[in-house]
């Protein structure tokens, strides 16, 4: 991921620790990871970065970051997402 595409990636989560909502063509709802759960869109020079979250009410939680290469979320970010929301829940 370039510099800038980190920066803009910083930019779009900071605003949403501010409360703020985004909607497409920046963010889009994944509810086949869970509820609340997004995808966050950061195009970059030469490709597209997705990056997983998702907004509780104290902490936004980043699940997976990977390069966009097909039209679907490939079965295997989804899984690992679900993964990782399990084990904190368990935790909190």
């Amino acid at each position: 991921m370039s510099t800038e595409a980190r920066l803009k990636a910083g930019f779009y989560m900071r605003m949403l620790q501010g409360g703020e909502s985004l909607s497409m063509p920046e963010s889009r709802p994944m509810p086949s990871i869970g509820p609340r759960c997004h995808e966050l869109r950061v195009r970059d020079t030469d490709s597209t970065w997705r990056v997983v979250y998702r907004i509780d009410p104290e902490v936004i939680l980043v699940l997976e970051v990977f390069q966009k290469k097909t039209q679907q979320t490939p079965k295997a970010v989804i899984d690992i997402c679900k993964k990782r929301l399990r084990q904190y829940d368990a935790d909190s």
